[in-house]
């Protein structure tokens, strides 16, 4: 089941000097980029496979420029990978991919634990993502929970406080949210109470406590999201 596009940024949100016209295209950019960011994570664009521009841009009924916004977008966040003057591909998995991952999460996540047990408030938005995975693990909607679980782990980041942090986190988001899609029939009951765990730990303000269970918990998922996208690697 393909999930519902996320909210898109209304005309007043955009800076005074922008056009109507410039605000159409960003926002038809930004239905581009999560109506193709769906496609790739749910295996309809699959790995390896070719993105010639002009027939998406036939395909989808809109014109190049929003199109190429869109793409590059999706480049930035490691979906497709593009060269000049060839098409752009759908990026593949590799068993390296997964453990540079799971690496960058560690160092991003631990660290934002202890910051965010330091400062032991300002949680409402984190509490609000634990409640929302929780939510959509009752769905069974596969993709739905996967975005939510992505959404809690940015939500712990975003709760220490820190922009730098905050920022490098967003830049593997989507991968994470892939990953999670991809590595589905691992126990999301589990995974929901661990975070309730680390919620707990950060809002008690146990700053070695919240560091030992991130830690754990992101351990804990590299073996069986190996395991479970072993059809899917790349050699």
């Amino acid at each position: 089941m393909v999930a519902a596009a996320l909210p898109l940024p209304t005309p007043d949100q955009a800076p005074d000097d922008t056009s109507g016209e410039e605000r159409a295209d960003v926002s038809l950019a930004d239905r581009l980029y999560e109506t193709l960011r769906r496609r790739i994570v749910l295996g309809e664009l699959p790995p390896g496979s070719r993105l010639p521009e002009q027939r998406l841009a036939d395909e989808l009924d809109v014109s190049r420029i929003p199109l190429r916004e869109a793409m590059s977008r999706l480049a930035t966040d490691s979906l497709i990978t593009a060269a000049p003057r060839r098409s752009a591909v759908v990026a593949s998995w590799s068993a390296s991919d997964v453990h540079d991952l799971f690496d960058a999460r560690l160092a991003i996540e631990t660290s934002a634990a202890v910051r965010a047990a330091q400062r032991s408030g300002g949680l409402d938005a984190l509490d609000r993502a634990l409640r929302r995975s929780e939510v959509e693990l009752r769905t069974g909607d596969e993709l739905a929970f996967a975005e939510a679980n992505m959404r809690f782990h940015l939500a712990l980041v975003n709760a220490a406080g820190n922009p730098v942090l905050s920022g490098l986190m967003r830049t593997i988001s989507a991968r994470m949210t892939w990953l999670f899609y991809l590595t589905a029939a691992r126990d999301h009951e589990t995974a929901c109470r661990e975070h309730a765990a680390i919620v707990e730990a950060v809002r008690s303000g146990h700053v070695r406590l919240a560091e030992s269970l991130v830690s754990a918990h992101i351990e804990a998922g590299r073996h069986p999201s190996l395991d479970a996208m072993e059809a899917v690697l790349a050699p």
